[in-house]
């Protein structure tokens, strides 16, 4: 009864997305990040065939630096990325002409993460601290939005790229700005260490969506149907999960037989309750983050998030 009950749910988002075209079109993807669970739909989309279904052939890519995707996306170089609200906010004031086309993960996952032996209790602890940020151009600035907030006004921020328990660890900074609160406490406790953190949005920061498919104007132009049926596919794997988790689990840990099957089942866990619903982005919402992005320094041109935001 179940297999059937799974066989019906996929044909059903299948159906969804349409027929299938007589060629395939080839789209890069890149991330924003190593692959790990945070896109786990898109590896369902990918291994259950969904972007086959409508004719698609979907190269994933892993950056080599951290803000990579963004920027190649605007450029062209790639047809999308996975980005972040914030850091696409602050390209498009910095004149990227970027496109948001959907959603991954629709709430703050971001920390201020630290060893809790350090026994911060407020942000205003880190005063005179060294912190560490992952994003080049994105954590770095959001660090300083969340210090300033909170009356920090002496650190010291060092870029630590994807290398953010080494650091920890090894003292050579005393926060991260950037690390997820359902990821990174994972791998943490697996080694035997105990992560706290500063949650954003409860320390002045608005609500805002954790990571967001873009693409360059140029490429939606060009692309435009291919785009949809891109985000189509990846909102019908994002169902599918909901309804079938362990499954889309497994699903995933097949795709990428290097991950650590306890650290990503016990991140897809916690991971789980943020994977976007259906539907576009909220303009207004965004709009709101863009107007505190401009307020507070994070941006130095009003955006507008109608021209950003595409509407499927």
């Amino acid at each position: 009864m179940m297999k059937k009950q799974i066989i019906a749910t996929l044909i059903s988002c299948a159906l969804l997305l349409g027929a299938v075209s007589a060629s395939a079109e080839k789209l890069t993807l890149m991330l924003d990040w190593f692959p790990n669970i945070d896109h786990l739909p898109i590896y369902v989309a990918q291994e259950q065939g969904l972007f086959k279904k409508v004719g698609l052939e979907v190269e994933i890519l892993s950056p080599s630096e951290t803000a990579d995707g963004l920027k190649l996306a605007a450029s062209g170089n790639v047809d999308l990325a996975v980005s972040y609200e914030p850091q696409t906010i602050i390209a498009a004031a910095g004149g990227l002409d970027v496109k948001v086309v959907g959603r991954l993960v629709e709430h703050p996952l971001t920390t201020l993460l630290f060893l809790k032996e350090k026994g911060f209790k407020t942000v205003k602890d880190l005063e005179g601290k060294k912190i560490g940020y992952t994003v080049p151009g994105l954590m770095d600035v959001m660090l300083k939005a969340l210090l300033s907030l909170n009356g920090v006004k002496e650190y010291e921020a060092v870029n630590v790229g994807f290398t953010i328990v080494p650091s920890l660890v090894a003292g050579n900074v005393d926060a991260v700005m950037g690390p997820f609160k359902t990821y990174e406490t994972v791998t943490m406790k697996h080694q035997n260490l105990e992560a706290a953190y500063f949650e954003l949005e409860k320390w002045g920061i608005p609500d805002y969506e954790e990571l967001i498919f873009v693409c360059g104007a140029g490429t939606l132009a060009g692309k435009e149907a291919h785009i949809k049926d891109f985000i189509e596919a990846v909102a019908a794997a994002a169902m599918y999960t909901r309804t079938h988790p362990q499954e889309a689990l497994q699903i995933y840990l097949k795709a990428l037989p290097e991950a650590d099957v306890r650290v990503e089942s016990d991140a897809f866990a916690l991971t789980l309750p943020f994977y976007a619903a259906p539907g576009g982005s909220d303009v207004t919402a965004w709009q709101r983050f863009a107007d505190f992005s401009l307020q507070h320094g994070l941006i130095e041109k009003p955006v507008q998030a109608a021209e950003l935001i595409h509407v499927w």
